[in-house]
């Protein structure tokens, strides 16, 4: 068995230290002009907070004042599309939110870990997709690398580590298929 050691002494931080400085500007605009908002208040504002730092980000969606987000940069946001309250959207790496998608209160959207094969734990990182018309239900973690199909389903406090298939529904830890979902009118 290869036991060799980890030496962090090694690690170099991959990103630059311009985006560095942009989420400590970004961290101190939203903490200062979008956080002390009430839920209902400002969204407009908020999306021009966003806007302002390069997100992608319709008209119609809706981002809450508690939501944590990286790098706005990263972020694509589709018609009525949520970020619900205190979602963490780690996002490093690209995150992708389809039209007439929620992702539920604290949810937390992970695109970077690091590389444990490697003494230095160098960091990775892939995007996640959400496409159009899923649920997130409340408090899921969603991996990095991750495609949430059309229509997908994700029950709360599920752990998604891979691809959800469209129009289904999943959950637990880690995610496994539950069954189909059918829309019925």
């Amino acid at each position: 068995m290869n036991h060799n050691k980890i030496d962090l002494s090694k690690y170099k931080n991959a990103l630059s230290k311009k985006n560095q400085l942009a989420r400590f500007f970004w961290t101190i605009i939203w903490f200062l002009l979008a956080r002390p908002l009430p839920r209902s208040v400002g969204r407009s504002w908020k999306l021009f907070l966003l806007r302002c730092f390069g997100a992608k980000v319709h008209k119609s969606a809706h981002v809450y004042s508690s939501v944590r987000i990286y790098a706005p940069w990263h972020l694509e946001m589709h018609a009525y599309s949520c970020l619900a309250p205190e979602v963490d959207c780690y996002n490093v790496d690209k995150v992708s939110i389809g039209a007439n998608t929620t992702v539920s209160q604290k949810t937390y959207l992970c695109t970077a870990s690091h590389d444990i094969t490697k003494s230095h734990n160098p960091l990775v990182t892939a995007p996640i997709i959400i496409a159009d018309q899923s649920w997130i239900g409340a408090d899921v973690f969603i991996g990095m690398g991750v495609n949430v199909g059309q229509g997908a389903v994700i029950g709360a406090r599920a752990a998604v580590f891979k691809d959800v298939e469209p129009w289904t529904i999943v959950g637990g830890n880690p995610a496994k298929f539950i069954k189909k979902r059918i829309i019925n009118e």
